[in-house]
């Protein structure tokens, strides 16, 4: 690593205007967006890179977004060198050039400095639609990558400061519900050119020498952070395997593997997964250094500054072309940023915790979620959204505390958020009767995992299309360190349709049709526990039970305590005893 003479009162200012500009960057596009999606459930992303291009700073946004958006960055400059021009703005969101899925569309802006390129400024968004025959983008029966929406290889937006109208018209005249989704466009655009001023006006005001080596600093730090954790980890090597289970499509579960060897300061992080399946679970290599990535920060809890400097000494190899973890055009995709990446990211995480177990932490519940689409009379216009409500679960436990409550799932971290109930009945024909915990679902262990949810939903006047998506429907979230649950049916996720006073219980991704008068509840599991549940304090058992996170069945099943009387909550302390010592 360089010397420089950086003083470290500017740097420290550097680095608070980079982080400024990373925030104002999001807040612009929750402020300026059309749809939920980004202006209730900030299922967005933004990032710094300089001209090289290396990340600068990674926003603290959705994981499984930004370890993508450095091999796709560099794709994008790449695809464009030496045409890449002031007043550029480019779009794209192909996996084959390093994006995650197609419904996850990207702006890259070139930020000039007296004519010299020397920044791009990068926003990710989730837009509710990218056409292709089903709404919402995902498609259970689509077999290949073409029949889930349109494919954007990296193709300028604006050229040369003039907006291409004729592209923006092209790709929007191939989507549903147009205007949600010109208003994302915009806020996107928007994002970048907010982050593009920011960064001009920082080099006007210390010079650009000195912002390069402020920047140039930043990086070799978290460099130094990351080396300095991998050298505390004994040489060697270490694997872990997680099970990604069959998804109800006649596919069998998967084993996922990731073997992480260390040596030195170094380490090289390698994936072993099965051949590529014609369904939608297949990931492209730029998104599955998502998922690796968050294994490993999951593991490490490092402080910032986060940038790409972390993953200087960090290698990897995603198996063979044409593997679930590597595909190849044409596998179908669309489901990849939860499965199989959250499957991806607990082999990583246990992989390392193989290395130091005194690190181990469990697991958060995984995404089982659902999208829905209809016509909305009140604007006499098509609607269509994904219900990022619809898939918070709760985060595993850790050595130090239970699981937080609604915060996941794995894949997002808790960077998403529900959203008020009232915007989204206010947005879309629908009615919603039920946004809660649910109870049993946290994992048990001596600190339980966090509580998953239920959203059910109704449409008012018009038949509602819903489409399911995600896994975690029969292997609950894994704990550690000796956690288990006797009650695994109300750990995991499922989708129960309300029709003709009958309760259908579904357990497959599939396109359902709801009619008015009916209802879809769809339930999410729980974080993983950590370790014995029979270890658990009497009475946090007890005011899980009061707050409605237990029942007397998962009290005396999963912690072996037994309640008496629901009323008085009274502990019979010689069954207790009894039952925990059997």
């Amino acid at each position: 690593m360089a010397k420089r003479n950086v003083d470290p009162i500017t740097l420290s200012v550097v680095r608070g205007v980079l982080e400024t500009t990373q925030r104002e960057m999001t807040l612009t596009l929750e402020q300026t967006a059309r749809s939920s999606v980004f202006n209730l459930a900030h299922d967005y992303s933004t990032a710094l890179f300089n001209h090289t291009p290396e990340m600068i700073l990674q926003g603290q946004d959705i994981p499984i977004h930004l370890g993508s958006l450095i091999p796709a960055m560099k794709s994008v400059a790449r695809f464009f060198e030496g045409e890449i021009n002031e007043g550029d703005l480019i779009l794209h969101n192909d996996p084959a050039y390093g994006g995650s899925h197609i419904i996850d569309t990207c702006m890259y802006m070139p930020v000039f400095y007296e004519g010299e390129l020397v920044f791009w400024t990068v926003c990710k968004g989730h837009l509710t639609d990218i056409g292709g025959p089903v709404p919402a983008g995902y498609n259970p029966n689509a077999t290949e990558i073409f029949a889930e929406g349109l494919r954007i290889p990296p193709v300028k937006l604006w050229d040369r400061g003039r907006p291409r109208k004729d592209v923006m018209n092209l790709l929007l005249t191939n989507m549903r519900a147009r205007r949600d989704q010109e208003g994302d466009f915009n806020a996107l655009i928007g994002a970048c050119q907010v982050g593009a001023r920011n960064l001009i006006n920082l080099m006007k005001k210390y010079g650009k020498d000195v912002v390069q080596d402020c920047i140039a600093e930043l990086l070799d730090m978290a460099e130094a952070h990351m080396r300095k954790l991998i050298s505390d980890v004994p040489d060697g090597t270490y694997t872990g395997t997680a099970i990604l289970e069959d998804a109800g499509h006649g596919y069998g579960d998967f084993e996922i593997t990731a073997t992480v060897t260390i040596k030195g300061d170094g380490c090289h992080i390698a994936i072993a997964s099965p051949p590529q399946i014609p369904y939608f679970i297949n990931s492209y290599e730029g998104n599955s250094h998502s998922g690796v990535y968050l294994g490993l920060m999951m593991f490490a809890q490092l402080p910032p500054p986060y940038n790409e400097g972390l993953y200087r000494c960090v290698t990897t190899d995603m198996g063979p072309k044409g593997t679930l973890c590597n595909a190849k055009s044409p596998a179908p995709h669309m489901n990849c940023t939860t499965t199989p990446m959250e499957t991806l990211t607990d082999a990583v995480r246990l992989a390392f915790e193989q290395a130091a177990p005194h690190k181990v932490s469990a697991s958060w519940g995984h995404a089982n979620g659902c999208n829905i689409a209809g016509w909305d009379k009140r604007h006499d216009e098509e609607y269509v959204t994904m219900v990022l409500a619809s898939i918070i679960s709760g985060a595993g436990a850790t050595a130090q505390a239970d699981g937080w409550h609604a915060v996941g799932p794995e894949c997002c971290f808790g960077a998403l958020t529900s959203g008020d109930i009232e915007m989204l009945e206010h947005s879309y024909p629908i009615i919603i009767h039920r946004y809660s915990l649910m109870e049993d679902s946290g994992g048990a262990g001596k600190n339980r995992g966090g509580s998953g949810t239920c959203w059910e939903v109704e449409p008012l006047d018009t038949p509602m299309t819903l489409i399911t998506f995600g896994e975690g429907r029969r292997i609950p979230a894994m704990g550690a360190a000796g956690a288990k649950s006797t009650i695994i049916e109300k750990k995991v996720g499922r989708l129960e349709v309300i029709r003709n006073g009958e309760t259908k219980i579904i357990t497959d991704n599939v396109i359902e049709t709801i009619q008015p008068g009916e209802r879809a509840a769809n339930k999410n599991p729980g974080g993983g526990g950590y370790g014995n549940p029979f270890e658990r304090d009497v009475q946090k058992v007890v005011e899980d039970v009061r707050n409605g996170l237990v029942s007397l069945e998962g009290a005396r099943l999963d912690y072996g305590v037994v309640i008496t009387d629901r009323d008085s909550l009274s502990v019979d302390h010689d069954a207790t005893a009894r039952l925990r010592a059997a």
